[in-house]
């Protein structure tokens, strides 16, 4: 199928089986939880840091090449763009300064009445004296400014200027969470979806989820809902491509069409995929009818059986490492 071939984001790898194949998946899923919560508060070192390791294990576990390439390459170039972007962008600091420069009328104030204590009105020589002179000594002149002292540091808040164009450290440090958590939140769960088979994510999120039977979550229900789905874009994605194919060979000239009768036939192709995915849903339905399936509690399809093996508990124990790690030297200073 020509679309599900060129829509790798969040299918199964079923050959060659690799080392993360074979690892338990509620272990990867554990990490795959770790990999997306550490960044939380984390500095750029751990943030580079984690890409650094979803593509080593890219590469350890020798993917084809041919599956990651497309993908990666357009993830890659889609967080560079939104790093590149935020870098540019105002960092939302700016804040205008108003000017603190007394106005004229208190720099320059204007002369005050003569004293009433003196017999002519005028005030004596010596009282002149003296209120030029505290007038020189209290107020400042208005064309006096601070001396420029040299920066004791070699810190600047702004990296790069060139033209409109200016970068802010804190544009750099969005700008890195930003590109780096949408590349890790992406790629880390296609690498999972790519090496899990459907039927045991399903299990390991059952497996995972059964304290919250305590609170009386119907958490098999849930469970067999994510498989169903999961199972169901397989077939979103089989209906899609032959309608699309569909339209193609009616060799439609859409320039006679125009655009309301463009958006007629657009409207019919998407009435008919509903039509499509509701009649698969219920032929769906009728099997697991027929079949006798009452309730998911009755009817537990067990596909693999859940053991912990000795590189489930050594990827555990690196697991350990990695949030030590995080808590000792990827914690954000800010």
């Amino acid at each position: 199928m020509d679309l599900l071939r060129s829509l790798p984001i969040g299918l199964y790898l079923e050959q060659p089986v690799t080392w993360l194949h074979r690892l338990d998946p509620r272990v990867k899923m554990v990490w795959l939880m770790s990999i997306l919560v550490t960044p939380i508060l984390a500095n750029a070192q751990w943030r580079f840091a984690l890409v650094g390791l979803l593509l080593v294990l890219t590469l350890s576990a020798r993917i084809p090449y041919r599956v990651w390439r497309q993908q990666l390459g357009w993830l890659a170039l889609l967080s560079l763009a939104v790093m590149l972007l935020t870098f540019v962008m105002p960092d939302g600091l700016e804040v205008s300064q108003p000017d603190r420069t007394p106005p004229p009328e208190v720099l320059n104030p204007a002369p005050s009445a003569p004293p009433s204590g003196t017999e002519s009105g005028n005030p004596t020589q010596a009282e002149a004296e003296s209120q030029v002179e505290a007038q020189s000594g209290d107020q400042p002149s208005p064309t006096e400014s601070a001396p420029a002292l040299p920066q004791p540091t070699a810190y600047r808040y702004v990296v790069f200027q060139w033209g409109p164009i200016t970068v802010t450290r804190r544009s750099m440090d969005l700008g890195i969470r930003v590109g780096t958590l949408l590349f890790t939140l992406i790629y880390g769960t296609n690498l999972y979806l790519l090496t899990t088979a459907p039927e045991e994510i399903t299990l390991a999120l059952e497996a995972l989820m059964k304290p919250l039977r305590w609170f009386r979550l119907p958490v098999t229900e849930i469970a067999l809902t994510v498989t169903l789905s999961l199972r169901f874009i397989p077939l979103v994605l089989e209906e899609v491509q032959n309608l699309v194919r569909s339209v193609q060979t009616r060799a439609i000239n859409w320039q006679k069409l125009g655009v309301r009768g463009s958006a007629q036939v657009w409207l019919a192709v998407v009435e008919r995929l509903l039509e499509n995915l509701l009649l698969r849903a219920e032929q769906i339905a009728a099997a697991m009818e027929v079949r006798g399936f009452t309730s998911p509690d009755q009817h537990q399809v067990r596909w693999y059986q859940l053991i912990l093996r000795r590189w489930d508990w050594f990827a555990l124990g690196l697991l350990v490492v990695l949030w030590w790690l995080r808590l000792s030297w990827g914690q954000s200073t800010v």
